[in-house]
């Protein structure tokens, strides 16, 4: 059982119990059934997205963070599946549209002591980059797209952190799906 303590349009903040017995604050999004991340990638490379996001730089974390195309499920767009909000957007953050799509793993969280969000983690294979329509920024959100070559993942990621970039939990999560692949 939880009680809101302070309600806006996209977010919540809840209390709740905890095994203890004290109360326990967490964030929730009430809009979305669930989160989904896509991992955007061709026979060779890999798409990442550069964003300004701004909870990270207004607490001085870094100005810049690498993620991945992701979005809410069901909150604009009401009663879509995860399968319908990963077409939607990866068609509105890069612009492409996949030739298969892999749903690697249901509920991931990224701080569970600190927010309800969930994710669905998937792959989404493309043969031909050509965007089938001009991405949108997400408000000022997204500054760039960035094409890397599998085999350099890993030093450009090293790279971007020294940089001062963030890395997001949940793109390094989905690049673990795809390592995992490639063993095979």
């Amino acid at each position: 059982m939880s009680k809101v303590l302070y309600d806006t349009k996209f977010l919540q903040l809840k209390e709740t119990v905890s095994q203890s017995g004290k109360p326990w604050y967490y964030a929730h999004r009430p809009n979305a059934e669930d989160v989904v991340v896509i991992l955007p990638v061709t026979s060779d490379e890999v798409l990442f997205l550069i964003e300004k996001r701004p909870p990270l730089f207004a607490e001085g974390k870094g100005e810049f963070s690498v993620s991945l195309p992701a979005g809410l499920v069901g909150d604009v767009r009401k009663g879509e599946t995860v399968e319908e909000a990963i077409k939607a957007e990866l068609k509105e953050e890069a612009g492409l549209a996949a030739d298969r799509i892999k749903i690697n793993v249901n509920k991931v969280s990224g701080s569970s002591g600190c927010i309800s969000e969930t994710c669905v983690i998937a792959t989404a294979y493309i043969e031909d980059k050509k965007e089938i329509s001009k991405p949108i920024d997400d408000g000022g959100i997204i500054v760039d797209r960035i094409w890397v070559k599998k085999s350099e993942v890993k030093q450009w990621l090293n790279d971007k952190n020294k940089e001062g970039f963030v890395i997001s939990a949940h793109t390094l999560a989905a690049l673990l799906y795809l390592y995992w692949e490639d063993e095979k």
